[in-house]
């Protein structure tokens, strides 16, 4: 009977070296002997036996223990001296580190209380109906943060659930395991395709090796990469319903700590089959068009799946034409490695966005207005490039057809100080990958701005966001949110004499338009109760318009105007505030020795 028995400790189970665990018991160690397995640790996973580990534990010589397994046991043994010296230390340590945490987060809290209660308020009331939830896009969910912080914020099982058929995950970085934990619906999707960017042996073994007992109907795949130095970026998935398809753009890879610490974002829309007249028809959307053309430039594997209603069918770029997106409400801003001439010039990258915005016209408000370049790594960049992107950033014409003329663009990146004092501490700087090379030029200096996000609750979130727009105040020109950071790989270089465009990577984002915005559609592929559809143009309303929003718009003015008021959640302050003299933007490879919120110096050599 262990009531009988002299208890000697505790075994503490840990998701990190700074956090228990709260989904699983601590256990109790007694004198003597004890036997650990599945059953103490209530889960179900069979790598774990039901007498995993075998501890003796004794006042005079430790602990010693042996972790069984079908090759070899292992032994180690401990002084309880050491043992409860280093543990005490451990857990000094921990509370210290979170004592400071809370205190920062409390601090951020009371500033956005007492200073600017009306920020907080207007994330309170950024609700999205869910005929409405294609008009913007909404951040992603954050360990840690307050509550009104998560409003309206979203998370992986949000997005992937209902009746999926199959799935086309595209991304860069992919922790299977995570995945599947984050997400177990992922595991009765008959058919799922990973598109992927990873490098190196160590992924590439492991579809076979590690995952094709479990995961038999899982295909990976790394699109081709004629150009050097370019990776396969883009952050997307395609989820083929009965009923239609739904398709996510969003900025976060698919590991633990983008879906759970950073400043994300994330738009969907859900499109319904076409009907049999509309597929043989040549009416296509532009939308239609520039997916399937993407889609054509990955060379992923063609799946032969069979699905109600359907039939056989064989899942390749083809296969999207099959669904209906006259209703859509942006437009993708696509990247593609190769050199791009001739029509293919306006049809990728920077010179694909200017070439939309060219044909769009804006209020007058928006003439000589800012631009706002917000990203998470930055390339080498010169001033030459600079100006050429921002031609591409400053298209576009007034009401009366006059050119808004370049916009002067500010660059929101995180100092030094924001990375110290963040959920991560300088953990946080890995996912910021900018060598001091890349930042420290002096002609960059003009354009620093602070990222500055406390009207949602993400000062210490760091982002991984990557954001594009061009402004007035609070009103919003246009929006454009992708995975594309600010390099010439992401979005391309001009050569011979502009007449051709040199893109290294794949990238993808969605551009919100105030015209786009004008197409209503409530279609749902995971609803049961469709709201129906109304055109706006069919209405009784004369020349009705759309206006883009950030969270902090004035909403004394909603009841002003006659347009429709579409709210982005904007993560960083508008205008931003620009660096002082004391800002230091952050580089990876710098040394930085004032310790973090974790107490922790940069790099940190484990």
């Amino acid at each position: 009977m262990t009531s009988s028995r002299v208890m000697m400790g505790t075994l503490v189970p840990l998701e990190s070296i700074h956090a228990t665990s709260c989904s699983l018991p601590n256990i109790p160690l007694f004198e003597g002997d004890n036997v650990i397995g599945r059953n103490d640790l209530k889960i179900t996973d069979k790598r774990v036996s039901r007498k995993h580990i075998s501890l003796k534990a004794s006042a005079n010589d430790g602990i010693e223990v042996i972790v069984k397994n079908t090759n070899s046991s292992k032994r180690e043994k401990r002084h309880s001296e050491e043992r409860e010296s280093s543990v005490s230390k451990r857990n000094k340590q921990i509370l210290e580190d979170e004592a400071l945490a809370r205190d920062l987060q409390q601090a951020e809290d009371d500033s956005i209380l007492e200073g600017s209660f009306e920020k907080k308020e207007a994330l309170h009331n950024f609700r999205v109906s869910e005929e409405k939830i294609s008009d913007t896009f909404r951040l992603m969910r954050v360990q840690g943060l307050p509550s009104w912080s998560n409003s309206n914020s979203v998370t992986i099982r949000d997005v992937i659930q209902g009746d999926v058929l199959v799935a086309i995950l595209s991304n860069y970085m992919v922790d299977i395991d995570w995945l599947l934990s984050a997400c177990p619906n992922l595991k009765k999707i008959p058919h799922v395709l990973v598109a992927h960017g990873e490098s190196g042996a160590s992924f590439d073994h492991l579809p076979v090796s590690h995952f094709k007992n479990k995961l038999g109907n899982w295909v990976f795949h790394k699109p081709p990469l004629p150009i050097s130095y370019g990776t396969h970026h883009s952050k997307a998935m395609f989820l083929i319903y009965p009923t239609g398809i739904r398709i996510i753009v969003h900025t976060a890879n698919l590991i633990h700590v983008d879906w759970n610490n950073k400043t994300q974002g994330l738009w969907m829309q859900d499109f319904p089959w076409k009907d049999a007249s509309a597929l043989t028809g040549n009416n296509r959307s532009p939308f239609e068009n520039d997916l399937v053309d993407y889609l054509a430039t990955l060379k992923i594997p063609e799946l032969r799946v069979s699905l109600p209603s359907i039939g056989n069918v064989s899942i390749n770029a083809a296969f999207f034409r099959k669904f209906d997106y006259s209703r859509a409400k942006v437009r993708l801003i696509a990247s593609v490695p190769g050199y791009h001439n001739g029509s293919s010039l306006t049809k990728w990258g920077h010179m694909k966005l200017r070439s939309i915005l060219e044909s769009c016209k804006f209020s007058k408000e928006f003439s000589k207005s800012p631009l706002i370049y917000q990203f998470s790594s930055l390339g080498s960049l010169d001033e030459k490039w600079m100006n050429e992107f921002g031609s591409s950033l400053s298209a576009g014409k007034t009401d009366d057809g006059f050119p808004l003329g370049n916009g002067k663009p500010l660059v929101i990146f995180p100092t030094v100080e924001d990375v110290r004092c963040s959920l991560e501490g300088y953990a946080a700087g890995g996912a910021i990958p900018s060598p001091q090379k890349n930042v420290e030029k002096d002609f960059l200096r003009k354009y620093w701005a602070r990222w500055k996000a406390d009207h949602v609750g993400r000062c210490r979130a760091m982002p991984h966001i990557k954001t594009y727009t061009r402004y007035n105040g609070q009103d919003i020109a246009w929006f454009l949110l992708t995975s594309a950071n600010l390099s010439k790989a992401a979005w391309g270089a001009l050569q011979k004499n502009n007449t051709q465009l040199m893109i290294r990577s794949y990238e993808l984002g969605v551009l919100f338009l105030p015209s786009m915005l004008l197409h209503e559609s409530s279609f749902s592929c995971t609803s049961t109760s469709v709201v129906p559809t109304v055109s706006k143009s069919s209405s009784h309303v004369e020349n009705p318009k759309a206006k883009l929003v950030s969270l902090c718009w004035n909403r004394e003015r909603e009841s002003n105007s006659s347009s429709e008021i579409v709210r982005l959640p904007i993560p960083y302050q508008l205008p931003p505030p620009t660096y002082t003299s004391e800002d230091i933007p952050w580089s990876w490879d710098r040394r930085y020795t004032k310790k973090d919120v974790y107490g922790q110096t940069w790099p940190n050599h484990v």
